[in-house]
């Protein structure tokens, strides 16, 4: 299943360079986040705590990337390639020094170049990746979607941004990517994948190994 990098970005790469690049602040985690997906942070480390302000002060994104070396706390870590850009949807501060925020990811990007600031922000160039688009699900993918919804009425709805797209290849292989025990080099590849047939082909055969499908 994993691809070369070279050729698992090929794909989309020629897509991002018709848009134009932007500089934004990164936030390294040991946490995939695809398109349209919710998350709770915690913040409080200052260099966090100042972009979160920007952010919210000038209502402008910042991204999320997996980290491929390093921690998520201290000296900058070295973020994979391709990862989400996100908007703030909620805050709030219940302790001193300590910020709650929610974001929702918006769309992938991919990193041109980067570089961390004095205080520790890695700032980088990115250029976004065009958006997949929505694809019926295939009747032969239709148990992906039935443990999905199963997965998401435990979870708890209110955890996931409506509109819940059962019936989306694109939506339904994002979710179960985030939501599945995957390793998260096995997550970024999914992330980094440009073919919500061949995701949701991997992600079902995963359930059929797992003896989830009945």
């Amino acid at each position: 299943m994993p691809l070369d990098l070279k050729q698992r970005l090929s794909g989309f790469l020629s897509q991002a360079r018709q848009h134009a690049a932007c500089e934004i602040p990164l936030f390294p985690l040991d946490t995939v986040l695809f398109p349209g997906g919710k998350l709770p942070l915690k913040v409080f480390e200052p260099r966090y705590m100042e972009m979160v302000s920007a952010c919210l002060q000038e209502k402008k994104a910042f991204g999320i990337c997996l980290i491929r070396a390093g921690q998520e706390t201290g000296v900058p870590a070295q973020p994979e390639p391709v990862g989400c850009m996100v908007e703030i949807i909620d805050w709030d501060m219940r302790q001193p020094g300590v910020l709650d925020i929610a974001v929702i990811a918006t769309q992938r990007f991919h990193i041109e170049a980067s570089r961390a600031e004095k205080n520790g922000l890695i700032m980088a160039r990115v250029v976004s990746i065009a958006e997949e688009p929505p694809l019926p699900l295939p009747k032969q993918h239709q148990a992906c979607a039935t443990i999905l919804r199963r997965i998401i009425e435990h979870l708890g709805v209110e955890r996931f941004a409506p509109p819940l797209r059962y019936d989306d290849s694109v939506w339904v292989g994002y979710r179960l990517a985030e939501l599945l025990p995957l390793k998260r080099s096995v997550r970024q590849n999914m992330l980094e994948m440009n073919d919500s047939l061949v995701r949701i082909e991997i992600l079902h055969r995963f359930l059929s190994q797992q003896g989830l499908l009945a």
